[in-house]
């Protein structure tokens, strides 16, 4: 069949835009078109200028330098350097009207166009079939196939998020159950935040000037089933409970996301309070920034764009507890979140991602997803961000006794791997990053990059719908570091930004990092487990960390 007509349709003048075919979700069916009246918004991705290749060529100059000579660039300097071509948009805009569609907004620093319509004229706009689906657990409006483009646009327009928006990733959090939870309260073999903060050597700082970003898919109002929040009464009881000051908490909404809590701690309440609770708890005075958005490709990736660019808040670190294997993201919207990722690296914002709680495979044991091969989670192999992996922990006071690899089998593990879609940075060259285990055995991003305390059964006590809970997952991890690296910016009364390479420069024997060296994160006998050994490995990356001896060594 010629390329240019495709189910009756005409494409001479239209092309497909590479990475962005999608498939149905396993388990849905299409019950039907898409309400052709249906009005809603599509998110453009704009190609950065010629200044694109500079951009990166500074992250790897910046990243060089010690922490004590780093210069990133402003908000304004990033929008004036490295914003999109004004002309670029107005192609766009052009197309838009062409089109009967409405720009409805237009972000120069993140490279961002927002278009609103009807399904029918964006139908017609980017020669799609828009039809609903419906799956067990969700319904949503989607697409197969490839999105198409005018030709004048090619090289342009880098990604069309939101036509299809389909629910994207998942939480990485396990709550302790019943039973497990009365043998670990009355053992003691939980810890509220600060006493792992006190095991890992935290320095203890008032983080005043710092604010930490954090990413929360949930509470859309048109997703009532993934209604997600906080209450404020539990976080005031929690953090008197623990006898530290109650932080600024500032709720941000994107596509009408807002603070909706259910009720239940399994929903997306569970994950937003971990979230609070540690990395204020860990981080004392610092203000949280809790970014509310749809959970969708296009949701999560306007969350992150607008924290990075928050100019009023301006997180120093953002910490993101969200992700699902890499197979699951369409190319293109992988592409736009590690651009977002490279422009936090430029403005000096660090980014940390839990590593996912499925093991090696990445995927829950009877998951209709699942295939026989290992899988890392995204967005934590992007290698612009820290991904942070599991530990188990055991300890009192400041003294560890031990930590090995979180793995309860079971399906519940850290996840860990090597990327199928990033090549090998550069500074892990020298990391003794494995092969995939997958066929092929692609050299590429290894993940994690650090780790911490992710076992339920050595969990975080937390407050959440008014229970008292135990909770771990590689969700707890993200925001211990993100709370770690905000008292460390406030040490060195600057940010640290894109902190990858300096980590891997950064020896075991300077007793920075508590090397994990026994364990697996196989759990449901895969191609073979990644296995903890000395240095880092696709379990625990680098190990978990001494907060003080790594605040001292990045001061000098």
């Amino acid at each position: 069949m010629n390329d240019n007509f495709l189910n009756g349709k005409n494409f001479s003048n239209m092309v497909r835009l590479p990475g962005s075919e999608r498939t149905m979700v396993p388990g849905s069916q299409k019950v039907g078109p898409a309400n052709p009246d249906e009005h809603f918004s599509v998110t453009v991705i704009v190609r950065r200028p010629e200044t694109a290749p500079t951009l990166t060529s500074m992250i790897e100059e910046i990243s060089a330098r010690p922490f004590s000579e780093r210069r990133h660039l402003s908000h304004e300097e990033f929008a004036a350097t490295h914003g999109v071509n004004p002309n670029d948009v107005k192609k766009l805009e052009e197309f838009a009207q062409e089109y009967g569609l409405e720009v409805k907004e237009v972000n120069i620093a993140a490279g961002i166009v927002v278009l609103s319509g009807t399904v029918a004229s964006f139908s017609k706009a980017f020669e799609v079939d828009l039809d609903t689906y419906e799956h067990p657990k969700f319904t949503y409006r989607g697409r197969t196939g490839h999105v198409h483009i005018p030709e004048n646009l090619t090289g342009i327009v880098e990604a069309v998020l939101g036509l299809d928006n389909r629910r994207q990733a998942s939480p990485h959090f396990r709550f302790l159950n019943e039973e497990e939870f009365a043998k670990s309260h009355a053992g003691r073999n939980s810890f509220t935040p600060p006493e792992l903060a006190q095991l890992y050597n935290f320095p203890s700082i008032n983080c005043k000037d710092q604010c930490i970003g954090l990413i929360e898919l949930c509470g859309a109002q048109n997703r009532p089933n993934e209604l997600g929040g906080y209450r404020s009464n539990d976080l005031e009881a929690y953090f008197n409970r623990l006898g530290v000051r109650h932080p600024e908490i500032v709720d941000v909404s994107i596509d009408g996301a807002t603070n909706q809590p259910s009720g239940d701690p399994n929903s997306a309440d569970g994950e937003v309070v971990l979230d609070i609770e540690v990395a204020a708890a860990v981080a004392p005075g610092a203000r949280i920034a809790v970014y509310f958005a749809p959970n969708t490709d296009v949701g999560f990736l306007k969350a992150i764009t607008t924290a990075i660019h928050d100019t009023r808040n301006k997180p120093s670190v953002v910490s993101i507890s969200w992700g699902n294997p890499e197979r699951e993201w369409a190319p293109q919207a992988i592409k736009a979140m590690d651009r977002a990722f490279q422009d936090a690296a430029a403005l000096g914002v660090t980014i940390c991602c839990a590593s996912g709680d499925n093991g090696s495979s990445d995927y829950r044991a009877f998951s209709p997803h699942r295939d026989n091969l290992v899988h890392a989670d995204f967005p934590a192999s992007s290698p612009y961000v820290l991904a942070c992996g599991g530990t188990r922990l055991e300890g009192s006071g400041r003294t560890i006794t031990k930590e090995v690899v979180w793995n309860e089998g079971k399906n519940s593990a850290t996840g860990g791997g090597v990327s199928d879609v990033f090549d090998l940075p550069n500074w892990q060259v020298n990391a003794n990053v494995p092969p995939s285990v997958n066929p092929g055995g692609k050299i590429g991003r290894g993940v994690p990059d650090v780790a911490g305390n992710a076992d339920p059964a050595t969990g975080y006590q937390i407050l959440v719908d008014g229970q008292q809970l135990v909770s771990g997952g590689t969700s707890a991890v993200a925001p211990l570091w993100a709370g770690l690296l905000a008292n460390i910016n406030q040490k060195l009364g600057h940010s640290v930004g894109f902190i990858n390479p300096k980590l891997y420069t950064l020896s075991a024997q300077d007793n920075i990092f508590h090397d994990i060296t026994t364990g697996n994160n196989d759990t449901i006998g895969e191609n073979g487990p990644y296995k903890a050994q000395p240095g880092w490995d696709a379990c625990t990356g680098l190990g978990s960390p001494d907060g003080t001896e790594l605040m001292n060594k990045l001061s000098e």
